[in-house]
């Protein structure tokens, strides 16, 4: 019992960004179309928005935390 909690401490939360980010996307895609090849083009889009913006946003807080 207690190393599965270090185990569980001790991954990396971040990575649960990803799969968020594709059924968020995926789930808006397919409430606003009908057509599967159109709901998966919008969510693959959506999802590298969603991806892209946290990554400039990670980049910037990372460049201003720069030395402090």
């Amino acid at each position: 019992m207690m190393a599965s909690l270090t185990l569980l401490a001790a991954s990396n939360f971040t990575w649960y960004v990803f799969p968020l980010a594709f059924v968020i996307s995926l789930v808006y895609s397919a409430s606003r179309y009908e057509l599967p090849e159109r709901i998966i083009r919008r969510a693959t889009r959506l999802f590298i928005t969603i991806v892209g913006f946290m990554a400039i946003v990670f980049a910037v807080l990372l460049a201003l935390s720069f030395k402090l």
